[in-house]
C-alpha cells in the first residue's frame, strides 16, 4: 500500500466512525411531506424515481397529475401498462394553463384533482402519493393553499409520504415540508432552440 493509499484509508476510517455515530442517533420514522420546486429540470423526474422505488419494493402508491394531461409520458405509460396493481395513476389536468386558456375549467379540474388526492392520501394502504405539478395549480390559486396545508398537517396519515412538485412552491408549503429541494437552472437546451425530447423530458 502506498503512502497516499494508507493516508486515505486512515482518513476514511475516521470518517466512518464519525458517520456511524451520527447514524446511530437517527432512529425515528415518519411520513414525509416532500417538495420539489425551482426553475431547473428534474422535479417530476426525481419524484417519479421515488414512485418507482415504491413499486420496486411492492409498496402501494399513487400519482395525481394536476396539469399535464394532453400528452403521453414515459412514466405514465409504463405504470399504466405494467404496474396498475401497485400504483394508481390519475391524470386530472388537461394540459398547461397557457394551452387551455380557460381559468374556470382549469380551476374545476384542479379542485377535482385535489379531492382525488385527498382520498388517496387518506388511504393508509398508500405508502406514497405524488401530486405532480400541484405547485402550478397553487400558484394560480386554482386550489387554496390554506386547505392544502391544513390537510397535510392534520389529516395525512402518520406514515404516508406525500410528494409535491412544480415551480414556485408557496412559502406556506415550504414551511410545513420535511424535505424541500430547489432545482436550480444553470443551462437548458430549450434556450438553444432544442425542443423537448422523448426520453429526456417525457
Amino acid at each position: 500500500m502506498t503512502d497516499d493509499s494508507a493516508r486515505h484509508a486512515v482518513k476514511m476510517a475516521k470518517k466512518k466512525v464519525a458517520r456511524d455515530k451520527i447514524m446511530a442517533t437517527k432512529t425515528d420514522q415518519k411520513g414525509l411531506v416532500i417538495v420539489h420546486t425551482g426553475k431547473g429540470k428534474g422535479k417530476s423526474s426525481a419524484a417519479f424515481g421515488m414512485i418507482f422505488r415504491c413499486i420496486a419494493h411492492d409498496m402501494q402508491c399513487a400519482v395525481v397529475q394536476f396539469i399535464k394531461g394532453g400528452m403521453s409520458t414515459g412514466e405514465r405509460d409504463l405504470i399504466l401498462s405494467h404496474f396498475t396493481d401497485t400504483c394508481a395513476f390519475h391524470t386530472m389536468g388537461e394540459g398547461f394553463t397557457w394551452e387551455t386558456q380557460d381559468r374556470d375549467r382549469d380551476t374545476e379540474m384542479a379542485q377535482a384533482a385535489w379531492e382525488k388526492a385527498k382520498d388517496l392520501i387518506r388511504d393508509p394502504a398508500n405508502h406514497m402519493v405524488l401530486l405532480d405539478e400541484i405547485n402550478i395549480a397553487l400558484r394560480y390559486d386554482y386550489i387554496d393553499i390554506n386547505d392544502v396545508v391544513t390537510f397535510l398537517t392534520t389529516e395525512k396519515p402518520e406514515m404516508t409520504h406525500v410528494v409535491l412538485t412544480g415551480r414556485n412552491a408557496k412559502d406556506e408549503l415550504i414551511e410545513i415540508a420535511d424535505l424541500v429541494t430547489e432545482m436550480e437552472l444553470i443551462k437548458h437546451p430549450f434556450r438553444s432552440g432544442i425542443k423537448a425530447q422523448i426520453g429526456v423530458e417525457y
